[in-house]
């Protein structure tokens, strides 16, 4: 029996990417299936917007008060009418064939919940695209999120992920974070005995974020998310989250043992490491541009989840603050 599928899509703000997102289903080999909007707070009316596409897609949409992308989700999927919920950022594009794949997968990989890449889209502009390299490159993530030889236990992300919605409501779909929402859920499915897996033929296109400001401060984030995520789900703590930490005080270390001790041992593996990404960049893009900036975005990502993991380490495990007291923001409010 074919998979039945339905799209949902939280929201804010994000008017021309979900125009480019919506354009690009427009095109699917296969056509059935729905699309849940869910408006979450958004301060301009997307109304407009997907007005265009009355008539071409089966979209249904919602407004609601801003949550967040988790509970949002959960909004939509409660007013989803199929087998499968597929979860997409606002700021992705797919290719014409991402149904038709997500279903021929389904029916070939056994799972619960799957989970596909994300790249860079040959319109995106350099700066996206090395933001694009540096969150999916060896030398940062493992390679994790882009790459199915890279993971053995593969976590989906809310970019591009699917769910049975029995099993999203057996666990009771996203939790109160508003980030790391994603990783949360996968753990807590395989703590329910369910299972993931990583599709290689649906990967999207991710926008991120298009300058490095706004970059440092998501993955900032992303590095005080993942503490909390250790305390939620301890089974599954791995060394490697620690890494970017490690990175960023071995660099101070750098500066120490050069400015005190007059010399760069330490400097000289970082200087390695720069090289390294900067040749590996430019096979992967093929651009010495791109893969001059994503030096860059490398730097920033490391050094920025670095910070976040340790001054949430060191708020959760030093001071004994609950992450809802050390970080408010990252926590939905009942």
């Amino acid at each position: 029996m074919n998979p039945t599928i339905s799209i949902v899509v939280a929201i804010f703000n994000r008017r021309d990417e979900l125009f480019e997102l919506l354009n690009s289903l427009t095109f699917q080999t296969d056509k059935a299936f729905e699309i849940i909007i869910v408006d979450d707070g958004s301060l301009i009316d997307l109304k407009p917007t997907i007005g265009n596409f009355d008539g071409i897609l089966d979209i249904k949409y919602f407004r609601k008060d801003n949550s967040g992308p988790g509970l949002s989700r959960n909004y939509g999927s409660k007013r989803a009418s199929n087998e499968w919920l597929v979860f997409v950022d606002s700021d992705v594009i797919v290719e014409k064939d991402y149904i038709e794949n997500i279903k021929k997968s389904i029916l070939t990989v056994p799972c619960d919940a799957f989970g596909g890449a994300d790249k860079a889209h040959r319109g995106f502009n350099l700066m996206q695209k090395a933001i694009s390299y540096s969150m999916t490159s060896v030398f940062t993530t493992g390679g994790v999120r882009g790459n199915k030889k890279a993971v053995s236990k593969f976590q989906p992300r809310s970019f591009n992920m699917g769910v049975k919605k029995e099993v999203f409501e057996k666990v009771g779909g996203f939790s109160e974070m508003r980030i790391g929402e994603d990783p949360d859920l996968s753990m807590t499915l395989w703590e329910n005995g369910f299972t993931t897996a990583f599709f290689d033929t649906i990967a999207v296109y991710h926008k991120r974020r298009v300058d490095f400001g706004k970059f440092s401060k998501q993955v900032f984030q992303f590095g005080c998310a993942r503490p909390i995520l250790n305390q939620r789900h301890p089974k599954y703590v791995k060394i490697s989250f620690a890494f970017p930490t490690l990175f960023l005080l071995g660099y101070v270390l750098g500066f120490i043992e050069y400015f005190i001790l007059g010399r760069g041992v330490i400097l000289a593996f970082y200087g390695l490491y720069t090289f390294m990404v900067l040749i590996h960049a430019m096979i992967v893009t093929k651009n010495i541009a791109i893969a001059g900036m994503a030096v860059i975005s490398t730097y920033i990502q490391m050094f920025s989840y670095g910070y976040g993991f340790l001054k949430s380490w060191i708020l959760l495990n030093v001071f004994r603050m609950k992450p809802e007291n050390a970080f408010p923001k990252h926590f939905h409010r009942f």
